[in-house]
């Protein structure tokens, strides 16, 4: 049985796939599965279904993705969200051949297209992801320091220090001691 997708910007954590399930539910719109970034469709939308579910999902913050550039850097995003914080496991290879495997890219095209259309590197944004991890580690205090840095894959605490420090102006144990949820939700990064 043939799979439509659909690409939804915006969508960072489990209540977001929740709210568009909702959504779905309410237009009822039949789905096979929500994730991330992603709907999955028995059949495809016709173009009245289409205009109200892309109402529907601004109204909650999301946006609808048409088949373009647009789409892949929302699963750049997707891809590095999803592996620094909700993966169990570190990756086992560096994040430009998990995103070139994954999409079936030349990295440096990815990598050119994200920076032209985000105005970031890709390593920048994973910096970004990786440091907010980190914070939110450090706030709920259940992981000392060396096993955050072999969590987030990084060489050494050393490096993991030296980047936080670099990113938030303080360091990893100053962070600690301050104790105030500083980090930003991800519907803000």
């Amino acid at each position: 049985m043939p799979q439509f997708k659909i690409h939804i910007k915006n969508m960072v954590c489990p209540r977001c796939i929740m709210a568009i399930k909702e959504a779905l539910n309410e237009l009822n719109i039949p789905f096979t599965k929500v994730e991330l970034g992603l709907v999955y469709l028995p059949k495809g939308l016709d173009p009245g279904e289409r205009v109200e579910l892309g109402k529907k999902v601004k109204a909650l913050g999301f946006e609808l993705l048409e088949p373009s550039k647009a789409i892949l850097i929302s699963t750049i995003k997707t891809l590095v969200i999803d592996q620094i914080h909700y993966s169990k496991e570190p990756l086992s290879v560096n994040f430009s051949t998990f995103l070139s495997e994954r999409l079936n890219y030349n990295y440096h095209n990815l990598s050119r297209l994200f920076s032209t259309v985000e105005g970031i590197t890709i390593e920048r944004f994973i910096t970004h992801q990786k440091i907010e991890r980190v914070k939110e580690l450090l706030f709920y205090d259940e992981l000392t320091l060396s096993e955050i840095a072999y969590k987030m894959n990084y060489s050494s605490v050393a490096y993991l220090s030296s980047q936080f420090k670099k990113e938030t102006g303080m360091t990893p144990t100053a962070f600690k001691k301050n104790r105030e949820p500083q980090h930003k939700s991800l519907d803000k990064l």
